[in-house]
């Protein structure tokens, strides 16, 4: 396949695409202490999705996050996090979405999905801005999509939190969700 064979728009996008982990980063951005931002990432991360973009409602997606992953760069915060307090790992080793609904307008898919954590699932719709194609150095047709969603983790059972002396909470109840993906097409 030749880089001028690579699908132009979103509409043009067909096959089955598994995800690139070490080239995408699917992360998180929650507010400390009402005054900062901290973010953080999952580093075993797997995902498949079978993309029909002429055909949207045709196209499927299932992506496994090993919740033991996360990193935000403090390893007191991540043990914090792995605990009972928030994801509680030892009892819920993974999180899950799966695709339910695929809408595309122009370069944007809308892909509403079941987002499981902690044995809770609901509905969550994430737009993804389509990046585009290219055959990378290997010869793999390799596509990109960015996007993110605002949730709030307590609808997911994440509802520790701690009281500030000066008025307000340590951890925000809205969190962003931020997904940078590279997938590669299977032959």
């Amino acid at each position: 396949m030749t880089a001028a064979a690579t699908p132009a728009t979103l509409a043009d996008l067909k096959g089955t695409f598994v995800l690139d982990a070490s080239h995408s980063q699917l992360g998180f951005v929650a507010r400390h202490a009402m005054v900062t931002k901290v973010r953080g990432s999952f580093t075993d991360v797997t995902g498949t999705a079978s993309v029909d973009g002429a055909n949207p409602s045709a196209s499927s997606l299932s992506v496994t996050i090993k919740a033991d992953s996360i990193n935000t760069r403090s390893e007191g915060r991540d043990a914090h996090l792995r605990s009972a307090d928030f994801f509680d790992v030892e009892k819920y080793p993974e999180i899950t979405f799966t695709g339910t609904d695929f809408s595309i307008d122009g370069d944007t898919v809308d892909v509403t999905g079941d987002l499981t954590i902690k044995g809770t699932t609901h509905s969550v719709t994430v737009p993804l801005e389509y990046q585009g194609a290219v055959i990378d150095p290997w010869g793999n047709e390799r596509i990109g999509f960015e996007g993110s969603v605002v949730v709030n983790r307590k609808d997911w059972g994440l509802t520790w939190n701690a009281a500030i002396e000066s008025g307000g909470v340590l951890v925000s109840e809205k969190v962003t969700l931020e997904f940078e993906i590279s997938a590669v097409k299977q032959a």
